[in-house]
């Protein structure tokens, strides 16, 4: 199938044409209501610097059902001994930041460009993108951030500095989501670690069935704060 041009006007193609790597179009902007249509679609930017911005919606597709989270026996000793601090929305940017410090999963360079960047703190400041930090001793060491849209949110990234960091803070978001009946975590691309922690793949098909009812909910727009019910199990 063609890779599609995108144009000034908004709008992208099905995502049932993409390529077999998920590849579906080039070109276009990160403006904020080019990224709220993509996401709304099952479409996601992912592209590194300096080259053109590439659009995807992948096959098998990875989704996270936040109360299929796994609790291992360790993470739930480590939750309840409260060494680690949880916050919601309190450093978007230091968050983005850090994630952009990792490396991308095929070639091994950084993904996350200052263009992205500005992209997504710009969602953020219009209530759309959250962020989840795990402090330690008042140092933030782990967390992740996404989009918000309907009953969905949108995983990107999510970085660590200690232990088990991201793990909690994938935790948190999990019973914030349950708090307010989302339906799923869009985790994207799969990896063994979000396997292991408890996510599904999908077919394409699968989840945009997925997709439709759960984003006829109104949006939870604004600044987000901590689940209010924690250490839960």
């Amino acid at each position: 199938m063609p890779i599609f041009q995108l144009t000034k006007e908004l709008v992208f193609p099905h995502p049932s044409l993409s390529e077999a790597d998920g590849l579906l179009a080039f070109g276009g902007d990160l403006s904020t209501e080019r990224l709220l249509l993509a996401y709304s679609n099952g479409i996601f930017p992912w592209y590194n610097p300096e080259e053109p911005i590439l659009w995807w919606s992948p096959e098998p597709r990875t989704v996270f059902f936040p109360d299929e989270f796994k609790l291992t026996k360790s993470l739930k000793q480590t939750i309840r001994s409260k060494k680690f601090e949880v916050k919601f929305d309190t450093c978007f940017e230091e968050v983005i930041r850090n994630c952009s410090s990792l490396k991308n999963r095929q070639d091994n360079e950084t993904w996350l460009g200052s263009e992205m960047q500005q992209a997504y703190i710009l969602l953020h400041k219009k209530g759309f993108a959250h962020s989840v930090e795990t402090f330690y001793k008042d140092e933030l060491v782990g967390g992740l951030y996404g989009i918000s849209l309907g009953r969905v949110f949108f995983g990107e990234s999510m970085f660590y500095r200690k232990s088990d960091a991201s793990k909690i803070a994938l935790y948190y978001l999990c019973q914030k989501l349950i708090e307010h009946d989302f339906h799923f975590i869009d985790a994207q691309m799969t990896t063994n670690h979000i396997l292991s922690l408890g996510a599904s793949e999908l077919t394409r098909n699968e989840y945009l069935k997925l997709l439709s009812p759960a984003l006829q909910h109104k949006s939870i727009i604004g600044k987000w704060t901590i689940y209010n019910k924690v250490n839960q199990y």
